[in-house]
């Protein structure tokens, strides 16, 4: 049984793993909280990548008050050479006495493997406390791992009747100015931003992270079939866009890539782009979250590929009518148990806009 002690200190160690909310991808975002006779003696988290792990940098603190120590770690500590060495080792070496970790880590070359380490050097291990709260921490790295695709969460803002643009295509603003900050956050946690050559061509969008400082700017994913991008988009401005498309094209492909953008030719049987290649290829590319900001057609083709994993909703308290452009473009149902369902997580106002958290 964990104690009242326990669940603070891997609370905290958790609130330092959010420090990489923004910073720590490709890796997992994980905090670490070395404790000797009721006191905190080391804590540290994981930046980025190519950096040491949180353990690390807690053992570093700690010094020899790690020695017979209880070491709260969000994540199962790394047993294998990555870009850095075992944490598992250096824990072993810091002859600490317990490690409570979060959860298992769920990448195949630890799975386990890290924890039974410790045991095998006589340490004492328990794992899952607060499991829930650590894997929603790293629900993209999870699902990369475990499903080979990226956690999807698509961004939408409507009118309260469901309405993203004027039927002429006209969408700024719906939301307002709080609501429109908060989607930088999102971005910013984001390792990829997908979205579709009709908003490029409607709105020429730089989908980058604006007020939120951080280290990295996500890839700009563009689904474009016919590669109709324009070679003075936005988008492909700082060479850090990649167009997916369905056309073998050398020209059009050769006029994207001097213009900054990396092309693949990811076609699928209906002529349009590979949707769920275009998921694994990302992945591939250690790519945890991809978020979706598009319009109706990619919206509609995501959700009924059942690609979707969670929807960000802002809703604006105002009504454009029945003419205007829809969130979805998603296939005439017939029958009441064709409809999608979610399941809502979370319900708030953000400014005068009110924001819906629900998973598919």
């Amino acid at each position: 049984m964990f104690t009242t002690d326990d669940h603070r200190f891997m609370a905290q160690a958790l609130c330092l793993a959010e420090r990489g909310l923004y910073s720590a991808s490709p890796n997992p975002r994980v905090g670490c909280v070395i404790v000797r006779e009721g006191q905190v003696v080391g804590e540290g988290w994981h930046e980025r990548a190519g950096t040491p792990h949180a353990e690390v940098h807690a053992l570093q603190q700690a010094g020899e008050e790690a020695r017979g120590a209880t070491v709260y770690v969000t994540l199962e500590p790394c047993s294998h050479h990555g870009r850095t060495p075992p944490c598992a080792d250096a824990l072993i070496a810091a002859d600490v006495a317990r490690v409570v970790a979060a959860m298992r880590d769920p990448n195949p070359q630890v799975a386990g493997q890290g924890m039974a380490r410790l045991e095998q050097a006589g340490i004492k291990v328990e794992i899952g406390l607060m499991e829930q709260q650590a894997r929603e921490l790293n629900i993209g790295f999870v699902s990369r791992m475990t499903r080979g695709r990226p956690w999807v969460r698509l961004k939408a803002a409507a009118s309260l009747d469901g309405k993203t643009a004027l039927n002429n295509g006209v969408s700024k603003w719906i939301t307002g100015p709080a609501a429109r900050a908060d989607v930088q956050h999102w971005r910013a946690r984001s390792c990829a931003i997908l979205t579709g050559v009709g908003t490029v061509l409607a709105d020429d969008p730089q989908m980058n992270v604006r007020e939120i400082a951080t280290s990295r700017q996500p890839l700009r994913v563009i689904a474009d079939s016919r590669l109709t991008t324009p070679h003075s988009a936005k988008i492909l401005a700082g060479e850090n866009t990649l167009i997916a498309c369905a056309i073998d094209d050398a020209a059009k492909i050769q006029g994207l890539c001097s213009a900054g953008a990396e092309v693949l030719v990811l076609s699928g049987s209906d002529g349009r782009v590979d949707l769920p290649h275009l998921l694994q290829v990302l992945a591939e590319r250690e790519v945890n979250e991809l978020m979706i900001e598009a319009g109706a057609t990619l919206n509609g083709a995501l959700l009924n590929a059942g690609l979707v994993d969670e929807i960000v909703l802002y809703l604006a308290p105002i009504l454009l009518g029945d003419a205007a452009r829809g969130l979805f473009a998603l296939p005439e149902l017939q029958q009441m148990d064709q409809r999608k369902n979610l399941i809502v997580q979370d319900v708030r106002l953000v400014g005068q806009d009110i924001r819906v958290m629900a998973r598919v």
